[in-house]
This record gives structure tokens, C-alpha cells and sequence, in this order.
């Protein structure tokens, strides 16, 4: 029988102990690199580092001995695992990594598990030692570092995973259980999944959204800035109302969930189907939600009646929704800004004091409120709150062209 020439625990504890101090201080290194270049993510990933115990680092050395390896390479000495909400976030992070180091492979481990087996997918870089840490740490007996980049969930079952099948005396040989992991891991799949969906869901809704406020406060400003209350200072943006868009979509069923029709009410909205938009907002209202829900639909709908140049609708959507959730500080201040353009001034000034009472520090609500002030004649108090606007804003630059025009009318 020939002779195996087995490793000596001595002299690799040694060896492992001489790097140790270094590895550790690589460690840090490379947590606050991998920090900095992934901050900009609006998810902000979270970065954690370890250097391998010598025990985990020995009982794998042996394991790859058993398989024929007569030199084995750990590769995980220093692992890096980056932690992400989403799945698109890790491919985000990977091309980030590419970027940013001398990545030496990727791997996608669990990538060719078949439906009937049970794991966990993760994404595994080994990414070349930077020349400036190894400079500034001394040689550490590795040229490369192990980073794992791994959804909450992937993580969640990479450590249990560890646990009851890695560090276990034995594997699970009952089908029962083999199936109870197996349904576990599905379901974790599955709940990474549905966050992703819901996630490039709310991303739609709010680029409605957000489309659907400027839309807005593009025909406040030309109603209101220019110091014209009159129906023909709406004639461009009513010529707008005209446009179709081929592309929007359209729900048939009667069973469509309120995150549905409200996604297709904004879609409405934004290109300026107002009366499609109305429809959908009904229809909402008809399911009855609770009542903050009912609030924000109402007050979706004034801003598609005031695009309308409907104001007394609008007015009573404004309302309908302040009744409705009494903490809705843009609803009065809605509301006020209709009934400036009607030339309600006093009014206007009550529904803007009213939103300001609610929540106190809304620049714009200020600076409206100076300008019904100003219709009605008191030009200092429109210079009181105009500069309390620009003192919550100061580059507000309505509010510094209208302070101008103030002090133009009391000659300071």
C-alpha cells in the first residue's frame, strides 16, 4: 500500500497564525472599499466581512484532500458577503465589483439545481487582492478574496442551510423532510420574487406619480405666477388636453385590484385622458377602500378635474378628501390654489393658512399664500411670507422673483 503523505496541523495552524493580523486588517480594507463603491445604491446593500477560523479553514483543506486535490487552495480565506434587498440589486452590485476590482471568476452557485432539489442561488466572485492593500497591509498568503453577493432571503437560507446540512452529522434521508426543505427553499424563492415584482410596480407608480404632479403644478404655475387669472391663461395648457397615447393600458375586468386601477388612472392622467382618468379614479372609490385610500383617490381626482379646468369638481374632490383623512396637508393647500385661480382670494388664504396649520414647513404654500395676499392688497403681508418660503427654500426661485417684484410695488 503506498504511502499518503497527510498534512501536519502544526505547521498550517502556524502559518495561518502568522497571516492572521494582516488578513484581519485586509478584512476592514475591503469592507470599506466595497462600502464606498456600492453607497450610491439607492438600496443600500450591506457589506460584511470575516476571515475564515482555522478550523472551517483545516476541515475544507482535508475535504479537498479526500478528493484527490494534493494541494489545495482556499480561496475563502477572507470572504466578503454583500447583502441586498432585491434581486436586481445583484447584478448591480457584480458590475459594480467588475468596475471597481480585477475580478478573477463568477460563479452562480444553485444556478443548475434541477426543480426537484433544494438549495439556495448566490452569486460568487473571487476578485484579485488590490496591489494598494497589499502594499499597505504586507503579504497576507492570499492573492484573491471570495465575495458573495446575496438577497436578504438568499442569506437568510444560506445561514440555515449551513446549519442543518453543512455542520450536521448527517443529511436528512427522510423524504418527509427532504420535501419540507425543498417547500422552504421554494417559498423563500418565491417571496424574493414577489418583492421584486412589487418593487418594479411601486417604480411605475411612482413615475406616474411624479409625471402626474408636475403635470400639475405646470398649469398652477401658468395660472398663478404669471399673475393672470384669467380663462385665456389656460388656453395652451386646455390645447395639451387634446393628445392620445396608442400605448396606454386598458383594464377590461370588473375584479381589477386598486393598485391596477390606479396604475392606469395615472397612465390616463399623465397623458391627459382626463376623462378616462376620472373613470378610474370612480371606479376605486366604488370599492370602497378605507378611508386614507379614499383620501388620496379624491384628491387624485381634484387634480384631474382642476387639468380639466373643472374647479367646482375639483373643489369638492379637495374636500371630500381633507374630510376624509384630516392630516392631508395638501388638500387644503390644493384647494386654496383653485380658488386662487377663481379669484377667491380670501378664501384661498383660509384653505393655505388651514394646510400651513397642518404642516408648517411647506415653502410653496407660503409663497401662494403671499400671492393671494397680494391680490387682495396687503403687500407686506406677501413679503412676510414670502421670505418665510425662502427661508425654508432659499433658492426657491419663484419666491426670489416674486420677493423682487414686492419690493419693487412698496419702493424698499
Amino acid at each position: 500500500m503506498g504511502k499518503t503523505n497527510l498534512p501536519n496541523q502544526r505547521q498550517l495552524k502556524e502559518s495561518y497564525d502568522e497571516y492572521l493580523a494582516a488578513r484581519v486588517l485586509v478584512t476592514k480594507d475591503l469592507e470599506q472599499g466595497i462600502e464606498r463603491a456600492v453607497c450610491s445604491m439607492q438600496s443600500h446593500p450591506t457589506v460584511k466581512g470575516r476571515v475564515k477560523e482555522f478550523d472551517s479553514f483545516y476541515k475544507k483543506y482535508l475535504g479537498l484532500l479526500k478528493k484527490g486535490d494534493s494541494d489545495p487552495l482556499i480561496t475563502d480565506l477572507i470572504g466578503i458577503r454583500i447583502i441586498c434587498p432585491f434581486f436586481e440589486d445583484i447584478f448591480v452590485v457584480e458590475n459594480v465589483l467588475k468596475e471597481t476590482f480585477e475580478v478573477v471568476e463568477v460563479e452562480r452557485k444553485g444556478s443548475n439545481y434541477s426543480f426537484k432539489e433544494f438549495g439556495y442561488e448566490s452569486t460568487h466572485l473571487l476578485i484579485k487582492l488590490p496591489g494598494g492593500v497589499r502594499e499597505q497591509r504586507g503579504d497576507c498568503g492570499i492573492d484573491v478574496v471570495e465575495v458573495q453577493i446575496r438577497t436578504i432571503l438568499q442569506d437568510a437560507w444560506a445561514e440555515v442551510e449551513h446549519e442543518l446540512v453543512y455542520k450536521a452529522e448527517f443529511t436528512p434521508f427522510d423524504e418527509p423532510l427532504k420535501r419540507k426543505i425543498a417547500a422552504l427553499n421554494a417559498n423563500l424563492f418565491l417571496a424574493d420574487t414577489i418583492f421584486q415584482e412589487i418593487r418594479e410596480h411601486q417604480r411605475k407608480l411612482n413615475g406616474e406619480l411624479g409625471k402626474r404632479r408636475g403635470s400639475f403644478l405646470k398649469k398652477v404655475e401658468e395660472s398663478t405666477d404669471r399673475f393672470l387669472f384669467v380663462e385665456e391663461a389656460l388656453a395652451d395648457t386646455r390645447a395639451d388636453d387634446e393628445q392620445n397615447d396608442p400605448q396606454l393600458p386598458t383594464i377590461h375586468s370588473s375584479r381589477a385590484s386598486i393598485d391596477e386601477l390606479l396604475l392606469n388612472a395615472l397612465y390616463a392622467h399623465n397623458r391627459n385622458q382626463f376623462d378616462q382618468a376620472i373613470t378610474f379614479y370612480t371606479r376605486i372609490l366604488e370599492l370602497r377602500p378605507d378611508n386614507t385610500v379614499c383620501s388620496l383617490i379624491y384628491k387624485h381626482r381634484g387634480m384631474a378635474n382642476f387639468a380639466r379646468s373643472h374647479y367646482e369638481d375639483a373643489i369638492t374632490d379637495f374636500t371630500q378628501a381633507l374630510e376624509l383623512d384630516a392630516s392631508s396637508y395638501k388638500s387644503p393647500y390644493y384647494r386654496g390654489i383653485v380658488k386662487a385661480i377663481l379669484q377667491r382670494f380670501p378664501e384661498a388664504i383660509d384653505d393655505f393658512t388651514l394646510s400651513l396649520t397642518i404642516n408648517a414647513y411647506q415653502p410653496f404654500c407660503l409663497y401662494r399664500r403671499g400671492q393671494a395676499y397680494y391680490h387682495i392688497g396687503d403687500l407686506l403681508q406677501a413679503l412676510a411670507d414670502c421670505e418665510s418660503a425662502l427661508n425654508l427654500e432659499t433658492d426657491c426661485e419663484s419666491a426670489l422673483k416674486f420677493k423682487e417684484f414686492l419690493l419693487k410695488k412698496l419702493k424698499m
